[in-house]
């Protein structure tokens, strides 16, 4: 897409990757984006004001209590005149400052008050990237509908090698540019006065695994971690949906505002979704067990020295069929998703056919794609008209993305 006209707020925090925002400045400006940096102290030691002021265009933005900054523009409002606030480098320091909500800054009282998007292009050394302190910043960014960039893994100035390299320029202008493109009327949490796109809409979705019992402490499922479909659900109940959450055994927060029917077969899983409906959309995320144990054993199975024990299965119902039949009350927009490994869409359009579903959402799940349990997914959208390829993005990011596809899809309540 085009960048004309668009207005990018940009930090810049202080790390040896900050030379890269330099070069960033100058691609956003290529396309015809508007830029409005804003320099922490610690940038400073290692890229001038001058140089970034000189390529962007613009006065730099450093200080909190400028008497010119605040009579002329004021913090509140510089936070807010953008379409798209990015952060790069995005230091440890400053994601722990998003996280818990401190504004002891200029940089930091920004990306509080603003009530625009934020991009996040993380830089730092792999030790701290991967700090168990980082990371539950990093997972209440993404819950908060944060938007991440990277970090890649690489040679670092540190002389170490691994993840915490900031993505490369023209990467965070093609995730800017996904971003702007994805740019919804979707608040953010707590935000208020702004459209909602789903308001007076009813939306279920169904999210995690479905856990079949073998005997009383064993059962069969597989590796969903519920991360999509409760990122899901978020978006949609932001979007001021009535969400119906049904969830399969996970062990990731609730999103807020939803209803949660917390549930462990598959049986179970399409009982609780009947409960739910009717429903104006309903989005199957869940990963369903396609079959079950035939006759779960009443005791714990023993090895007895006779070889493994033989067991027989049943077909679990097809949660996803089973809501696209239905007749007098069938939700307008029944979404599936094809969590395939191989053949990847000829497997989701016969998926899309035989299932009746509006629309399918094709992730590969393949071993090496760390989707199961991960923090992004690479989705293709597939109607019975189209085919559209997403770029990789975050699990929140394609929660976004895909509510305000399927609200304009709907249109408003009547």
């Amino acid at each position: 897409m085009t960048l004309t006209n668009k207005r990018i707020l940009l930090v810049v925090g202080g790390g040896i990757a900050a030379y890269k925002a330099l070069d960033l400045v100058r691609r956003l400006r290529e396309r015809g984006a508007t830029v409005r940096p804003v320099m922490t102290a610690g940038a400073k030691a290692f890229v001038t004001p001058l140089s970034l002021s000189s390529l962007a265009g613009a006065e730099v933005h450093e200080d909190l209590f400028s008497l010119t900054d605040e009579a002329e523009m004021g913090h509140i409002e510089l936070s807010r005149a953008a379409d798209l606030v990015v952060v790069a480098p995005a230091t440890a320091n400053l994601l722990a400052k998003m996280a818990a909500g401190l504004a002891d800054d200029l940089a930091s009282t920004l990306l509080l008050a603003t009530d625009k998007r934020t991009l996040v292009a993380p830089a730092m050394n792999l030790r701290m990237w991967l700090h168990p302190a980082t990371q539950r910043n990093v997972a209440t960014l993404r819950a908060d509908g944060v938007l991440f960039c990277g970090p890649d893994d690489g040679a670092m100035a540190c002389g170490e090698f691994g993840p915490g390299r900031m993505s490369e320029p023209l990467a965070i202008v093609a995730a800017i540019e996904a971003a702007l493109a994805a740019d919804t009327t979707i608040p953010l949490p707590g935000i208020t006065g702004q459209p909602r796109p789903l308001a007076g809409r009813r939306v279920v979705v169904t999210s995690g695994p479905t856990h079949e019992p073998i005997d009383p402490v064993r059962f069969i499922a597989n590796r969903s971690s519920g991360k999509q479909g409760h990122a899901i659900a978020s978006a949609a109940a932001q979007a001021g949906a009535e969400v119906i959450l049904v969830s399969g055994p996970v062990t990731i927060p609730d999103p807020p505002g939803v209803s949660l029917r917390r549930v462990e077969t598959a049986r179970d899983m399409l009982a609780a979704v009947d409960a739910a409906l009717p429903a104006d959309i309903f989005i199957a995320a869940a990963a369903v067990a396609d079959w079950r144990v035939d006759a779960v054993a009443p005791e714990k199975l023993k090895k007895n020295g006779g070889g493994a024990p033989v067991m027989t299965f049943a077909e679990n119902p097809d949660i996803l069929a089973s809501v696209a039949a239905r007749n007098h009350d069938r939700p307008a927009l029944v979404v599936g998703f094809a969590a395939e490994t191989e053949k990847l869409l000829d497997h989701a359009r016969a998926k899309l056919a035989r299932k009746r579903c509006d629309l399918i959402v094709l992730n590969d799940v393949g071993a090496c794609t760390g989707t199961f349990g991960g923090e992004d997914n690479e989705v293709t959208i597939l109607t019975a008209e189209e085919t559209i390829p997403w770029p990789r993005l975050s699990k929140v990011e394609i929660a976004t993305r895909l509510i305000a596809l399927l609200a304009d899809r709907l249109g408003p309540a009547s």
